[in-house]
């Protein structure tokens, strides 16, 4: 199973922008897609954004089209999301995980994902 460890968060005013990263431990961290959800306080797990195994392919939730980038560098078993025009609706514990399929599509159903982190905190304040 891989071990993620995310890294980042942190409080910004509205407007603003982060680079979360999330660092995968083993081999096998570049067969999977990955993936960024996030939670904010009293409400569910929300999907953010994926992507593929070879990092070519990505898919986005709604509310953060055109304002987060995810992607990844498979030879240093990193992933990132970059997140610019942050608003206060943002502010969410960030978790990545890792698809337990190798060779997956990116993929936005967090039951398809094996592995998590603890998860870093971002807030955006208005």
């Amino acid at each position: 199973q891989v071990q993620l460890v995310e890294s980042g968060g942190r409080a910004v005013q509205a407007g603003g922008s982060l680079r979360l990263s999330c660092a995968a431990s083993g081999r096998t961290f570049s067969r999977h897609a990955m993936a960024w959800f996030r939670q904010a306080p009293g409400k569910e797990r929300e999907f953010v954004a994926a992507i593929n195994w070879s990092g070519d392919s990505t898919v986005y939730a709604v509310s953060v089209k055109g304002r987060f980038h995810i992607w990844r560098e498979n030879a240093k078993n990193m992933g990132y999301l970059q997140m610019i025009d942050l608003e206060a609706e943002d502010t969410a514990v960030y978790y990545c995980a890792v698809d337990r399929r190798e060779w997956s599509m990116a993929q936005t159903d967090s039951q398809t994902f094996g592995s998590w982190g603890q998860g870093t905190q971002v807030t955006v304040s208005s």
